[in-house]
């Protein structure tokens, strides 16, 4: 297998370059992406639609009728939220070694992200509690406050698997290296990371659109009506429904983990680059590789 530095999307990026290579990566690799997506997307849909909640049973102020109505559904959501986490833990995998080793293809790229799963879910708890404080530090100044904890927790959020998928599957080390590439170049990262967050709301909404027209004929009509809106729930389950959110998701999610490895890559990029720029004149002595900067090797190396 290759360096990782080798690796496609390798590069210290700017905004139009982080984009321009999302778009090259995206499309030269679009059939293995999208139907490795939309196999994910169809499972997700499935489940999901075995959730069938139904409107009119919210329709009280009694929170505690409320509460007791959502526990029933606790279970399948928690099934399907960490069904989406596996899903997504092995689509990044797959985005950063398959290019360096086309051996590594779907199948032994499945097996091998598992062991990064459970230490995935760890971070993502530890991250949900700051950044639930983070949110309320965020409603101290309202709405503006909000949306940058937001953005804030979501770069955050984005850094991790990358970092643990090259760097080892320490939740320290994954901690301390998130916290830190994600702070260096902060702006920029926060920048990039809100650009991306509006793309992907607007081709979703579109793309949602499509989805309700054969069901509603308007993409509107089913928010703006409360008796089309009642409905929304039951059209879920329709299986039509089921396989065009499936096509839908299909085209979207490759996105997140390609835009999380610029985001990784351009950060360790920077780092030697720095490192190189500040190392003194060899004097014959040892040399020290920029690998040994990092606490764990590649996954392919520790066997």
């Amino acid at each position: 297998m290759e360096q990782i530095n080798n690796h496609p999307l390798y590069r210290i990026h700017t905004i139009d370059s982080a984009m321009s290579s999302l778009w090259d990566f995206y499309t030269k690799r679009f059939i293995s992406l999208f139907l490795i997506s939309f196999v994910m997307g169809l499972a997700l849909q499935y489940l999901g639609s075995l959730i069938k909640i139904d409107i009119a049973d919210y329709q009280t102020f009694n929170i505690d009728e409320m509460m007791l109505e959502l526990r029933e559904y606790l279970w399948p959501m928690l099934i399907v939220s960490l069904s989406g986490l596996l899903f997504t833990t092995i689509l990044h995998y797959y985005i950063i070694y398959n290019p360096l080793d086309p051996n590594d293809n779907i199948f032994r790229c499945l097996l091998k992200s598992l062991r990064y799963y459970i230490p995935y879910l760890i971070i993502l708890v530890f991250l949900a509690i700051a950044g639930s404080f983070a949110l309320f530090l965020g409603l101290l100044v309202v709405v503006i406050g909000m949306l940058f904890a937001a953005i804030y927790i979501f770069s955050l959020y984005l850094f991790i698997l990358p970092v643990m998928m090259v760097e080892g599957p320490s939740i320290a080390n994954t901690i301390t290296r998130t916290v830190t590439l994600a702070h260096r170049n902060f702006w920029a990262n926060i920048g990039w990371t809100a650009v991306f967050v509006i793309i992907i709301l607007v081709i979703t909404t579109v793309l949602s659109g499509f989805i309700l027209l054969p069901f509603t004929g308007s993409f509107f009509k089913a928010f703006s009506d409360p008796g089309e809106a009642a409905s929304l729930m039951d059209i879920t389950q329709k299986p039509l429904y089921i396989i065009l959110s499936a096509l839908i998701s299909a085209v979207t999610m490759p996105l997140m983990p390609i835009f999380a490895c610029i985001l990784y890559f351009s950060g360790r990029a920077r780092e030697e680059k720095k490192y190189y720029q500040e190392a003194p004149e060899d004097d014959g002595g040892d040399k020290v590789s920029v690998e040994d900067l990092y606490s764990k090797p590649l996954p392919e190396d520790e066997k």
